[in-house]
């Protein structure tokens, strides 16, 4: 599904790392404009569809909603690939990150960019519901699978870097969250034991520290964003303060989502 939804976007988004564990995952990427929300809404709505009929899930999927962070410098940018990374291993799960059995792109970090995966077109089956010929397939048959592409990009930080010094990097990295992990000492799961795991399963103890607004590596990246955002919360309550007294020319800053429908007020006049 992460492939298909990066195709289905056209180019407007583009993937630097991602990682997924039983009940979330995480990206780094680069969107244009406000095409994230479209993407993210195509990506999580067909995940939880299709992950849940194959392990018979009923009820909500996603423990909440996802929250964006943006990332202000370099520094931070290859901070969060590193988080990325840790996955599986600083939760004490597995001992190098190699071994984390979920899906992650630390394969296509180390190797070829692109990787083929299998999209089960479900559309495709059901146009075909009436045919004797396609009535016993199943969901997940290879008569609806099929290839799509996906590609992880390089940070912009590093394409000057050769592709052998880029994997070079993302080696260091792992190597430093093995370490830190080793350091502590405590014994892991392992990878048969997640592996074995139920998918209906909750965890014990659920992480509920609040989420970052961004990441930066210097407090002045972190004024400047604040600074900027300010200046987009005021420009924005003035147009919906005209929008709503029926001003419909009002303008919204860049990326933002004016309203769709019509105020109470204008809505009786038309």
């Amino acid at each position: 599904m992460l492939a298909r939804a990066v195709q289905q976007s056209a180019g407007t988004i583009r993937l630097y790392a991602f990682t997924f564990a039983s009940n979330h995952f995480h990206l780094l990427v680069w969107a244009r404009g406000a095409a994230l929300a479209g993407f993210m809404q195509y990506l999580r709505a067909n995940l939880s569809k299709k992950v849940g009929k194959l392990v018979d899930w009923s009820g909500g999927f996603w423990e909440r909603r996802y929250s964006v962070e943006p990332v202000l410098d370099d520094t931070a940018l290859v901070g969060r690939l590193r988080y990325v990374l840790a996955h599986g291993v600083k939760e004490g799960l597995v001992d190098r990150s190699a071994e984390w059995p979920g899906l992650t792109c630390l394969p296509q970090l180390l190797g070829p960019a692109r990787r083929l995966f299998r999209w089960f077109n479900w559309t495709r089956r059901w146009s075909k519901r009436g045919s004797e010929d396609m009535a016993e397939e199943g969901r997940f048959a290879q008569a609806w699978a099929e290839p799509v592409e996906l590609e992880i990009a390089p940070l912009p930080c590093w394409q000057g870097l050769k592709e052998d010094e880029r994997q070079r990097a993302v080696r260091g990295l792992v190597e430093q969250v093995e370490a830190e992990a080793q350091s502590r000492g405590t014994p892991v799961l392992g990878a048969s034991a997640v592996r074995a795991q139920h998918p209906h399963t909750r965890p014990e103890h659920l992480k509920r520290s609040p989420r970052p607004l961004w990441h930066a590596s210097t407090r002045q990246a972190l004024k400047e964003l604040r600074e900027q955002y300010r200046a987009f919360v005021a420009a924005f309550r003035e147009a919906a303060a005209r929008w709503s007294r029926g001003d419909f020319s009002a303008l919204f800053p860049p990326f933002s989502f004016p309203p769709r429908v019509a105020p109470a007020r204008a809505a009786q006049v038309l």
